[in-house]
């Protein structure tokens, strides 16, 4: 049922929101929520920023992830 997060785990991911996005390693799924580590948030209109430390969020508010090939960022 949920086998993309398996094959996703440790993999470099863009994870979309209604508003913004994330990209990062998805490090973890610990029930309703995703860890990324290495990450960075998403804006239109504005570059990339680093976020210190994990980033965490509810797999609720996911629109949809992206798991990009490999050496991708």
């Amino acid at each position: 049922m949920f086998a993309w997060r398996r094959t996703a785990v440790r993999r470099r991911v863009v994870v979309n929101l209604a508003d913004k996005a994330f990209t990062g390693i998805l490090w973890a799924k610990r029930g309703p929520l995703l860890v990324l580590r290495d990450a960075e948030l998403l804006e239109a209109g504005r570059p990339a920023q680093p976020v210190d430390g994990e980033v965490v969020i509810e797999r609720s508010k996911v629109e949809f992830t992206q798991v990009l090939a490999s050496g991708g960022a």
